[in-house]
């Protein structure tokens, strides 16, 4: 859910809570960065540097109950919000049941998840680099499987496509935000018929998947045998649209170093 700047993944140390012995310390942490990685947030528990972006994990004692109290901490030491979690009955949470921390750790990640969203967009909003404020810049890792000239006609109209709906079309990874790359399978159905599908996988940088559109034309064996030419044309035009509907999804949520499936458009049965 942090995207660069800031780092991606957040870093939860071991914290020192007076109530509970280190080794149940330790884990809530994990319990606490496992928690949000079911959420979509890239967390995990241990050291944290002067340059990561951590969390803080403390404690209140409010009559008969404790409330963990999270902190979040971003490169050098600057705290971008703070959060209460659950209250826990005093009694279960010093004894350190099983269940009453793992439960905690559970409804506690629920208000951390919206505080980093907020923290996040407000981050992406103020740097100028960030998608929030540019067109995304997107790489074509190229396409394979089409018959004929398929490979290379669908991969010319595909960046055709991208520069008119505001996505800027780049050559190399590190210019990239998002990488997508084609596949093309036939299917033979009979009656001069064949189901062409063409999958359009989007990865960011760090090839995580973001999303997928998928495409179904059932077009004649001779529209694409020797030339694609307005076939391919047409097929492109649609893929950049769903290609940016995934970029803008991705976008929107943070998740430029998301989990899987965040974003799937299709199929689309084109005939």
């Amino acid at each position: 859910m942090l995207s660069i700047p800031p780092p991606p993944i957040l870093i939860i140390p071991s914290p020192h809570l007076a109530l509970l012995t280190k080794q149940d310390s330790t884990r809530y942490a994990d319990d606490i960065a496992a928690d949000l990685v079911k959420q979509g947030v890239p967390a995990v528990a241990g050291k944290a540097t002067k340059a990561d972006w951590q969390l803080r994990i403390g404690e209140i004692i409010d009559r008969s109950f404790v409330i963990p109290e999270f902190s979040v901490i971003g490169p050098g030491h600057r705290t971008y919000g703070v959060v209460r979690g659950s209250a826990a009955p005093y009694v279960a949470w010093v004894k350190a049941k099983t269940t009453t921390v793992r439960a905690n750790a559970d409804e506690s990640s629920k208000p951390l998840e919206e505080l980093l969203r907020s923290i996040n967009a407000k981050v992406q909003e103020a740097n100028p680099a960030s998608l929030e404020n540019r067109p995304a810049h997107v790489m074509l890792g190229g396409v394979k499987g089409a018959p004929g000239d398929g490979d290379h006609s669908l991969a010319l109209d595909f960046r055709r496509s991208l520069g008119p709906l505001g996505i800027v079309v780049v050559g190399t990874q590190t210019q990239a935000d998002f990488i997508v790359t084609g596949n093309v399978r036939i299917t033979p159905k009979g009656r001069r018929k064949e189901l062409v599908e063409l999958d359009w996988v989007v990865r960011n940088r760090a090839h995580q998947f973001i999303g997928k559109v998928t495409q179904l034309h059932l077009l004649k064996p001779t529209d694409i045998d020797a030339y694609w030419g307005d076939v391919a044309a047409a097929a492109a035009k649609q893929a950049a649209f769903g290609v940016r509907q995934v970029v803008q999804n991705a976008t929107l949520r943070g998740h430029l170093y998301s989990r899987e499936n965040c974003c799937e458009i299709g199929p689309i049965l084109v005939k």
